[in-house]
């Protein structure tokens, strides 16, 4: 593994000699945001050294490299996911990747189902914690003693720091973000309203198919980790209509200019 990483890292340096402090993965249709990047290189995924091509809708499959204001940053429009049939390993190669080329930090955003009462489709949440409900971690196994300690402390699994900043910037553009706890089911079935009223139980208040596993391996890591959901519909059992993957990206384009500037001025104070 460590192997691998280095020849990705050789890889990128090799086209770039920006060194990211801070990095992004995007979910499904919130990809524009690495369009925003200044002074930037993309890479397809393709092209990087054990990277995966991704497949699912609304993940464009590039790595952007340059500047938010003085800030370094490295953006992912994309990731691969557990219920494609890819290892835990190529699930979090993006996180790990992001630590060895000299990040510090990294914001995890996703497209998510509402749960609590309080949302509605289109609107940006902080994520403040998660539960693990895929009955998998990325972790197990041999531990590589580079990437982190065998048992890693998920007390503060999403960084207060950056919480507060992520909150400070809506409230700079007069944006009512929300604050949630984000629930991960394996998928790819959506949820029956059964197992939604269970997470409601359980204190979720979104739900989804990814983040967890990156949290876990960049906390594992060291990197200071920052999430951000956009609620792209309602979870199932909350409104009578049927869910649809092709309605995602519509409703993720309610909230992409706040979701853009909301990031900029995060990472920008980072």
């Amino acid at each position: 593994m460590i192997n691998k990483i280095n020849e990705t890292i050789d890889y990128i340096k090799s086209v770039t000699d920006i060194t990211p402090k801070v990095g992004v993965i995007l979910g499904s249709g919130l990809g524009e945001f690495g369009e925003t990047i200044e002074n930037s290189i993309s890479i397809d995924y393709a092209e990087i050294p054990h990277f995966n091509a991704t497949a699912v809708a609304g993940h464009k499959g590039k790595l952007v490299i340059g500047k938010i204001g003085n800030t370094a940053c490295a953006v992912f429009q994309g990731r691969v996911h557990a219920y494609e049939g890819y290892s835990l390993d190529d699930i979090v190669y993006s996180a790990r990747t992001l630590k060895f080329l000299g990040a510090e930090s990294l914001i995890l955003t996703n497209a998510a189902g509402g749960i609590n009462s309080d949302f509605k489709p289109g609107d940006l949440v902080s994520i403040t914690d998660h539960i693990n409900l895929t009955g998998k971690n990325p972790l197990i196994g041999k531990n590589i003693a580079e990437f982190g300690p065998r048992f890693p402390d998920m007390t503060f699994a999403y960084c207060e720091k950056i919480r507060g900043i992520i909150l400070e910037s809506a409230k700079e553009i007069n944006y009512n973000i929300h604050s949630g706890v984000y629930a991960a089911m394996m998928g790819p079935s959506y949820e029956t309203p059964a197992e939604i009223n269970m997470l409601r139980v359980l204190g979720a208040d979104m739900v989804g198919m990814s983040t967890v596993f990156e949290t876990i391996a960049a906390n594992h890591l060291g990197l200071n980790v920052g999430g951000i959901s956009c609620i792209t519909n309602m979870a199932a059992g909350i409104e009578k209509v049927q869910l649809k993957h092709e309605d995602i990206k519509d409703e993720a384009n309610k909230s992409i200019k706040a979701f853009c500037n909301i990031l900029h001025r995060t990472i920008a104070k980072l």
